[in-house]
């Protein structure tokens, strides 16, 4: 991914949506050819010269110290989320040869993480990567993941879900929300690990299939994950409503563990109850008997 590009587009973008009214700029709320603060405005703000913002504007942060990219995003009006990515594009502007690389995650989930997803037996649970792949469920997070898992165009990633798949409009319906934090993750992602060739990959697949996508992507917006509410119509029980919590799997680099709770005695608790007994059904025809096993004969319906 191009750095420079990326950073020029964020701080525009975050440029534009600041009026001077909200920026507390006394009289600068005049005719403006373009909505948002001027270049000049927010270099006052942030409390540095016009060229030197013009040139982190034009992509350049290479040598821009933390203390500067702090008061910048204070201009700015930056969320957390928003500055930690405006960190994130300037250590990708000044790699230094001396930092530790980071280790990469491992390919399959360790027994007992799995063991862990699978003590949980009140809510789903799942593991996925900074790509929003599934990595590991438990089995109310296989029960309720299962359209998606079921979904040759989702090939088990969320991302690909819910920009490819017709099916996500029904499985979420409050699929605009859905769809604004899965572009705004991989956004995050893709500041954090702008060389991950698999990530930038998945995110040229889905701007070139999916117009949905697309204009979110160039919004720049990103997002950060940690807890929230979310909104499931599932084909087998109807509604549902949870509360989620995103956790860190500091052995895991960029995996994150996701765990959907609902409230004791709501609608949607009974129909987790219902969705858990369904899938404990077994569903499987009955293993052969000894004798049929030896021989490879079918046995009789």
């Amino acid at each position: 991914m191009d750095n420079q590009a990326e950073v020029r587009d964020f701080l525009r973008t975050r440029r534009d949506r600041i009026t001077p009214e909200q920026a507390g700029i006394v009289g600068g709320g005049g005719r403006r050819r373009l909505p948002g603060l001027r270049r000049e405005e927010v270099a006052m703000l942030a409390g540095m010269s016009s060229d030197y913002y013009a040139k982190m504007e034009r992509g350049n942060l290479a040598g821009v110290s933390p203390e500067v990219l702090d008061a910048l995003a204070r201009a700015l009006r930056l969320d957390d989320a928003e500055s930690e990515h405006l960190h994130d594009l300037a250590r990708a502007a000044n790699p230094s040869p001396s930092r530790r690389r980071s280790r990469p995650a491992p390919s399959a989930i360790r027994p007992s993480l799995q063991r862990f997803l699978d003590a949980i037996t009140g809510a789903p649970a799942w593991v996925v990567n900074q790509r929003a792949d599934i990595i590991a469920l438990n089995s109310l997070g296989r029960a309720l993941l299962a359209p998606l898992l079921e979904d040759p165009d989702a090939r088990n990633n969320q991302a690909r879900f819910i920009f490819l798949s017709p099916a996500a409009r029904t499985f979420y319906p409050q699929w605009d929300a859905a769809a604004d934090a899965a572009a705004a993750s991989l956004r995050t992602a893709a500041g954090r690990n702008p060389r991950d060739t698999h990530l930038t990959d998945l995110i040229g697949e889905l701007v070139t299939r999916s117009d949905a996508f697309s204009n979110r992507w160039s919004a720049h917006d990103v997002r950060l994950h940690n807890s929230g509410t979310k909104h499931i119509r599932h084909r087998d029980v109807g509604d549902l409503e949870f509360v989620y919590e995103a956790m860190q799997l500091p052995d895991h680099p960029g995996w994150t563990l996701f765990a959907y709770t609902s409230a004791a005695g709501s609608p949607t608790e009974e129909r987790i109850r219902l969705l858990g007994s369904l899938a404990s059904t077994p569903t499987e025809a009955p293993a052969p008997a000894p004798d049929t096993q030896r021989t490879g004969l079918r046995r009789a319906e």
